[in-house]
């Protein structure tokens, strides 16, 4: 059978993005549309088949540092608006995120938040306990002294984004290839001249990454250091909701958040969606499921959503954050070799703000002012010492 064109690996081509994530596709999507026809997107395994679609699909604006409240707002513009521009649906609920603080020092810093939110356009609100409380009934909120809500976040679907870019993307001219794995990069001086791939060498003279977890060896390749480090984070959905319980965990309940202990939960299908970082993990490729984190989960449940213990659980996932020593992404281009672009090691917030970064990366390649200033998210804040402070970690 004749191999269809688009699946062939060009000679050559402007722009090589590493990934085929929420980023790559973005990416490829932006710089498409911007006219920038001669990108190569590579994806070694499927599209989204990374981190992206093991994601809990959430999207906010709620966070503490201005350009990542920019790039998750205007994200939340690009998903509101995604059926038209790329054209997909994305199953989007926009049902707010809830988050929840029972500490006194972190609610002065959630009011802090919130002032700078309110500010730069994100119309986030204070509430009160028992306002939490009739947004997401289910949650006990004795203990609660004060809420965060902002009704225009919600949650959508993670691979539909992904695709919903790349058809778009191919549509406009890009080449979009899965199955095709990155093995070196080829450097002449400091100028990038090729990416060796497991299905030939393809001509370049930039290269963008955007392969998340596995970034810091592929930035390894031409010499520069991406101090980003693999994750496991684990997710769990019950088995569908009895009929005493949907009043509890209705189908408009935001993505809550029990910001002391990162616990959140969501409704999923007939379900709910359950997760939250655990303490004692270790940095690593560990793509297996694991036990070691239920005893904090049954903790928080107990404390937070205790209705759902006995509820069985339907099926689960593992996925890897991409984490860089302040919680925070590197988004720029290196200095020390021509062109590297990198966009990763978000930390869990990768999925929520891909819109805005493959609009970046596009202004980045095109050398103009890009549409969110992300000077502050360079790699090199790390040598330098600098680091960025982002409360709303989840």
């Amino acid at each position: 059978m004749t191999e269809r064109p688009e699946r062939r690996l060009p000679e050559a081509a402007q722009v090589v993005i590493i990934g085929g994530g929420v980023m790559g596709a973005s990416t490829a999507f932006h710089l498409a549309e911007a006219g920038v026809t001669d990108v190569v997107l590579i994806e070694r395994g499927d599209l989204a088949g990374g981190s992206t679609v093991k994601s809990a699909g959430g999207v906010r604006a709620q966070f503490s540092d201005a350009v990542n409240i920019a790039l998750g707002a205007r994200s939340l513009d690009a998903f509101e608006r995604f059926g038209s521009r790329p054209g997909a649906d994305i199953d989007f609920h926009q049902v707010g995120y809830l988050f929840l603080h029972s500490d006194p020092s972190a609610l002065a810093a959630a009011r802090e938040s919130v002032a700078l939110q309110n500010s730069l356009g994100v119309p986030t609100r204070l509430l009160s306990a028992e306002d939490a409380a009739a947004l997401s009934p289910g949650v006990v909120t004795h203990d609660v002294l004060g809420a965060t809500f902002h009704s225009r976040d919600g949650h959508c679907s993670p691979e539909s984004v992904v695709q919903g870019y790349a058809k778009a993307a191919r549509a406009l001219g890009a080449t979009v290839l899965t199955g095709v794995e990155a093995l070196d990069i080829d450097v002449s001086g400091d100028q990038i001249t090729a990416v060796v791939t497991t299905s030939g060498t393809v001509r370049t003279a930039t290269v963008i990454c955007a392969a998340g977890a596995w970034s810091r060896s592929l930035a390894a390749r031409v010499g520069v250091d991406l101090p980003i480090d693999p994750l496991r984070r684990q997710i769990l959905v019950t088995e569908p909701l009895d009929d005493s319980l949907l009043a509890q965990f209705p189908d408009r309940m935001p993505m809550t958040i029990d910001a002391s202990s990162t616990f959140y939960l969501h409704r999923e299908g007939p379900g709910v969606l359950i997760g939250m970082s655990y303490q004692a993990e270790e940095p690593g490729f560990h793509d297996s499921y694991s036990e070691d984190w239920l005893p904090d989960l049954m903790d928080a449940m107990e404390r937070r959503a205790p209705a759902l213990l006995d509820v069985g659980i339907a099926h689960g996932w593992t996925g890897l954050y991409e984490v860089t020593p302040d919680d925070n992404a590197c988004v720029g281009e290196a200095a020390s070799v021509t062109r590297f672009l990198y966009a990763a090691g978000f930390s869990g917030h990768g999925f929520l703000q891909g819109p805005a970064v493959g609009e970046v990366m596009r202004d980045l390649w095109l050398r103009r002012t890009p549409v969110v200033d992300v000077s502050s998210l360079s790699a090199d804040r790390f040598s330098t010492g600098a680091r960025i402070l982002e409360r709303n970690i989840v």
